[in-house]
């Protein structure tokens, strides 16, 4: 079974872009849809588009970019699955929504979700090396939140800037051989994104979403999205956090043997074979 993966904004953009006929058609659409400038990653005149947002745009672009291109190799997916801001591009590449709506409903929430750093200072955190128990008694009482379970040692959090540094100096003494932090606009996949449930809500509620013609397997329960179900999940995962090492263990059951990362960079495929690595210890 060939599973296609999606995954979630990357932190900074390739070196080279691609210049062929494909790449310049997704450019015009970031162009028409969502006042992004893919080619020279900037915001058009007159268009309110955060640095944060312009990256989340560029990982949607290029996921759908890399799925054209798979395409026209001959590649289809029998499975998708998608990690976090993925979603965007993993419910286009269903068919459950076009390109340009999906780049559109990431532009808005990506917006949508820059206010929250108008008025506050948020922050990622990355720990590395710790095990979960331990990790979740660190970071215990410190206010900040576990947002990814990328790996059974790879983690981040997320929530205000001192709470997720006070959260990883607790890591670190508990164990963690790394920890990192990044500057962010909002604490995504923390119950601190429930103040813009209502806004989120009713930018999804603009968009018509269709059945998936290929089954899309989201990251909290694992189960495969429907047209009915999905309005309610692309808010509630805002809130909730991103389980990928349950949600690859669960597409490994479910028989995917081949598997290709549809995106920017290959954090997902280096996850992968780290869970792939522990269940084969």
């Amino acid at each position: 079974m060939t599973l296609w993966l999606f995954p979630g904004q990357p932190l900074k953009r390739e070196a080279a872009l691609p210049k062929d006929d494909d790449f310049r058609d997704i450019d015009r659409l970031c162009r028409e849809c969502c006042g992004y400038d893919l080619v020279n990653h900037r915001a058009l005149s007159g268009c309110l588009v955060s640095h944060h947002t312009m990256l989340q745009l560029y990982g949607v672009a290029m996921s759908l970019y890399r799925a054209r291109r798979l395409r026209r190799d001959g590649e289809r997916p029998d499975l998708i699955a998608e990690h976090s801001l993925g979603i965007y591009a993993a419910l286009s590449v269903s068919g459950s929504i076009a390109e340009g709506d999906a780049l559109a409903l990431a532009g808005r929430i990506g917006t949508c979700m820059a206010a929250m750093g108008d008025r506050q200072s948020y922050a990622l955190g990355c720990a590395v090396g710790i095990r979960r128990q331990a990790l979740e008694s660190a970071v215990g009482g410190s206010g900040a939140y576990l947002a990814n379970y990328n790996t059974s040692s790879h983690f981040l959090l997320a929530g205000t800037a001192s709470a997720v540094e006070t959260a990883l100096a607790a890591c670190q003494e508990a164990g963690a051989f790394s920890v990192s932090q990044f500057p962010c606009e909002a604490p995504l996949h923390t119950p601190l994104m429930a103040e813009l449930s209502g806004q989120l809500a009713a930018i999804v509620a603009d968009c018509r979403f269709e059945e998936p013609l290929v089954p899309l397997v989201e990251h909290i329960g694992q189960t495969r999205l429907t047209a009915s179900a999905i309005p309610s999940f692309v808010v509630n995962e805002l809130l909730q956090p991103v389980y990928w090492e349950q949600t690859w263990r669960h597409l490994r059951t479910a028989g995917c043997t081949r598997f290709c990362e549809v995106g920017s960079g290959q954090a997902l495929t280096k996850f992968n074979r780290w869970i792939d690595a522990e269940a084969a210890a």
